[in-house]
């Protein structure tokens, strides 16, 4: 079995279920509670500027899921859906223990933690980023190729 391709499938499914969680959490934000309510919202659990912060957090949300369902541009996104998270985690959650039931931070740390980790290993083969990779350098997360010393004839 080729482990390449095993990776690549594996980033993947994280790429594709962990876009499309933070999609429907920013489409919940832009057309559940709007742009308005969701202010009062981050205001009530004391974001700073929480209608700007409302705005950032449900268009990163938005864009960076989309982002990740596809592939593009995956380390940037993914860095941005980190600082997202780890603002949530900061400000809201962390003061609340881990449990997302008791308001904690169990899922934004996993959406921020996901998050990272794709930044760092990049979109996999399977992604618009692996076509944009020659172009953009940056997008290029292969594996490095491990190579076996050189054995003496002695």
């Amino acid at each position: 079995m080729n482990v390449s391709f095993v990776r690549d499938i594996g980033i993947l499914i994280a790429r594709v279920g962990l876009g499309a969680i933070l999609l429907t959490h920013g489409l919940q934000k832009l057309t559940v509670w709007g742009q308005s309510g969701t202010a009062a919202a981050f205001e009530g659990m004391g974001v700073p500027a929480p209608s700007l912060g409302a705005f950032v957090a449900t268009w990163v949300e938005i864009l960076g899921g989309i982002a990740l369902i596809l592939g593009l541009l995956v380390p940037v996104f993914g860095a941005l859906l980190f600082a997202v998270m780890a603002g949530a985690f900061v400000i809201v959650h962390v003061g609340n223990g881990v449990y997302v039931a008791d308001g904690g931070f169990e899922l934004v740390a996993a959406l921020g933690l996901g998050a990272l980790l794709l930044a760092v290993v990049g979109a996999g083969r399977f992604s618009v980023d692996h076509f944009l990779a020659p172009k953009l350098p940056f997008l290029s997360r292969e594996a490095p190729v491990q190579r076996e010393p050189a054995r003496s004839a002695a």
